[in-house]
């Protein structure tokens, strides 16, 4: 006899992908997970395309990885997905020594970090115009 399915924990309208050990620092991975946070899944790839950090570009091949997922296993519609979440975690640390004078040595610490990024299909599209970028007009009203 076989376990019971594990339910989905996404909605319908969700996809996701994971990237696990990533070897730059959780701090680094947030600064480039905050760039797509809330956008267009087409407006997050061109940023990413064009950012100049080392990361970025594992991050665009993430999502990517995310829409592919939506449209193919949940026929979301790809025009109209938007980057949801985008959570970074911790992971793994390697612990090394650095030489230091007078015969000592201090630790340095090489982070590993985790990713996940949900892509949701909108219901509606926004309307035009600054409050349609997610601001503390939208909220208010």
């Amino acid at each position: 006899m076989s376990k019971p399915k594990h339910p989905r924990g996404l909605d319908e309208t969700e996809a996701q992908a994971v990237l696990r050990n990533l070897r730059v620092s959780p701090r680094k991975l947030n600064l480039v997970a905050g760039l797509i946070r809330n956008r267009s899944a087409q407006d997050a790839v061109a940023t990413l395309t064009f950012s100049k950090r080392r990361i970025a570009q594992s991050v665009r091949k993430a999502l990517e990885s995310a829409i592919a997922n939506a449209e193919n296993n949940h026929q979301l519609d790809v025009d109209r997905l938007f980057v949801a979440r985008a959570e970074v975690g911790r992971s793994a640390v390697m612990r090394r020594f650095h030489a230091r004078g007078r015969g000592r040595s201090s630790r340095v610490e090489k982070w590993f970090s985790h990713l996940r990024i949900v892509v949701a299909e909108r219901t509606q599209e926004p309307a035009e115009g600054p409050a349609a970028s997610g601001g503390p007009a939208q909220e208010a009203a």
